[in-house]
């Protein structure tokens, strides 16, 4: 019997999740590891946190499992997207990955618009220079430990790094190859007038492949580490999102997602190259060959509930785990007493500063009409009405872009709240559903994984046969006028506080 591995490296754990080719989960393991925060704004990790992540959590799939190894006919791999991985001539690492969410390279972004060009760069990248993608974070590197990028003899991007111990290649593909703003997005290769301006020899750079691709097989020291066979194939895998793009069925043009997780994402599949030219939303290479998305990335979505949680709700954290249920679980059914509009409460979710649709590392977090007549409720459903209000704000910028979207599904931590649900729904206008299949990107790469070791003939043709949706919710068309008029004010609050944000931060901390 064979059997397909997908890994996903995500910012708070590693899940490894085996399946069968059916798409059924057989076992699955998530294994946590930190992050580091050594300045304001800053986010980083080790990459051996997620390698030692990695091998313990294959070799518990296969152990717990009880299958053979040798049934595993494919590997495939998810992870963040822009991180900086640096190594030396002889693959150590060279410092902490400086991860997706860090906020430190501004003047780097300034330079590269003086280096490129706002709007060249866009036109070659697709996107605007930001603070999150992997190319101002080299820059940084190279302005602020120039001693540190002399001993760099490759770069990858997190799950790369796993590929490499895995396998021994240097190699990326597409799909998160496209966030670290070097390539040529409409070309699907890296750019030479963009390398040449950075002053970033090439050669420090994987081949890119397509994420179904075969990009090498597991080495005899991996094999031994992790369990597996020795000589298992390793597809290109993809990045975080465009593997669960892959995982919920969103492979064809007019079928999109959003998910709450960390951050939230609203990603849309295009036939064409649909380039925002004010760089709102980013346009990246898809996991599908030849096909390409629109992506929106609102950097404090789960975050927020999550800051709210653990600085707020110690009474509902209790009272979870009394009853034995998950915290969320008690906030929900405290926001479903409010009614929609939080009693007049709006939340705008920044947090760690925004992506889209607000390029702006200096925004910040905000709590507007607060009174005290409000409670955690309020708070709560206002926290999770302002990231809904975050992502309807991303799928207006797809419309203006001519990509509509017609199918919904909803997936990630917050995609399993029924509530939250009803509120991305109502605020679309149009139904959004739920999929059979809960692995998220780790069953998007395992269907690469498939495709690569010619199990399947496309990736198209293996979602229509694994992915199934679950629950459908349809939008309630009064809710959608209340939020409507609520979402009015919200996008009114960040044009009257942008300058007040800037000002903020050169306040003294």
């Amino acid at each position: 019997m064979q059997f397909l591995l997908g890994v996903d490296l995500g910012t708070s754990g590693t899940k490894t999740v085996l399946f069968d080719l059916a798409g059924n989960a057989i076992c699955s393991k998530t294994i946590e590891y930190p992050l580091y925060q050594p300045a304001n704004g800053w986010a980083e990790q080790d990459p051996s946190d997620w390698w030692s992540a990695t091998c313990a959590g294959i070799k518990y799939v296969i152990t717990t499992s009880g299958i053979d190894a040798s049934g595993i006919a494919g590997i495939g791999l998810s992870g963040q997207m822009h991180g900086l991985v640096m190594l030396d001539r002889n693959g150590i690492v060279l410092r902490k990955s400086i991860i997706w969410c860090d906020q430190r390279t501004d003047n780097e972004c300034q330079q590269m618009n003086k280096l490129v060009g706002e709007r060249r760069l866009i036109e070659i990248t697709a996107n605007p220079a930001l603070t999150g993608f992997t190319a101002s974070k080299i820059l940084w590197v190279q302005n602020n430990e120039p001693e540190i990028y002399e001993k760099c003899a490759h770069i990858l991007l997190p799950k790369d790094y796993i590929r490499y111990m895995l396998t021994g290649e240097f190699a990326t593909e597409m799909s998160d190859a496209s966030g670290m703003q070097l390539m040529d997005i409409p070309k699907r290769c890296w750019s030479d007038e963009i390398l040449s301006k950075f002053n970033i020899d090439k050669s420090l750079l994987g081949k890119i492949y397509e994420s179904p691709e075969v990009t090498g097989k597991v080495h005899g020291k991996a094999a031994d580490l992790t369990g597996l066979r020795e000589g298992t194939i390793v597809v290109g895998g993809a990045a975080d999102n465009s593997a669960a793009a892959v995982g919920t069925g969103v492979v064809r043009a007019g079928n999109a997602f959003t998910t709450i997780g960390t951050s939230g994402v609203v990603y849309a599949i295009s036939d064409d190259v649909s380039i925002d030219i004010k760089g709102r939303v980013h346009t990246f290479c898809s996991a599908v060959p030849g096909k390409w998305t629109v992506m929106s990335c609102t950097l404090g979505a789960g975050l927020s509930l999550k800051w709210l949680r653990d600085t707020c709700c110690t009474p509902e954290m209790i009272e979870a785990e009394k009853l034995g249920v998950d915290p969320y679980v008690i906030m929900n059914t405290l926001a479903e007493q409010v009614k929609p509009g939080a009693g007049g409460l709006i939340y705008l979710p920044y947090l760690m500063g925004e992506r889209s649709p607000h390029p702006d590392p200096y925004s910040r977090g905000v709590f507007f009409g607060l009174s005290a007549s409000h409670t955690r409720a309020n708070m709560i459903r206002a926290v999770m009405e302002g990231v809904a209000y975050s992502q309807l704000e991303c799928v207006d910028v797809f419309k203006e872009m001519r990509v509509n979207v017609a199918d919904m599904i909803a997936c990630g931590g917050g995609g399993r709240s029924p509530l939250w649900r009803q509120m991305l729904a109502d605020m679309y206008g149009c139904p959004v559903s739920t999929i059979k299949a809960d692995e998220g990107p780790a069953f998007g790469v395992a269907i690469l994984a498939g495709v690569g070791a010619g199990i399947y003939d496309s990736v198209e043709d293996a979602c229509d046969n694994l992915v199934i949706k679950n629950s459908v919710q349809p939008p309630n068309v009064a809710t959608g006028q209340v939020y409507g008029e609520y979402y009015q004010l919200y996008k009114k609050l960040y044009l009257d506080l942008q300058d007040s944000f800037k000002q903020l931060a050169r306040l003294p901390k």
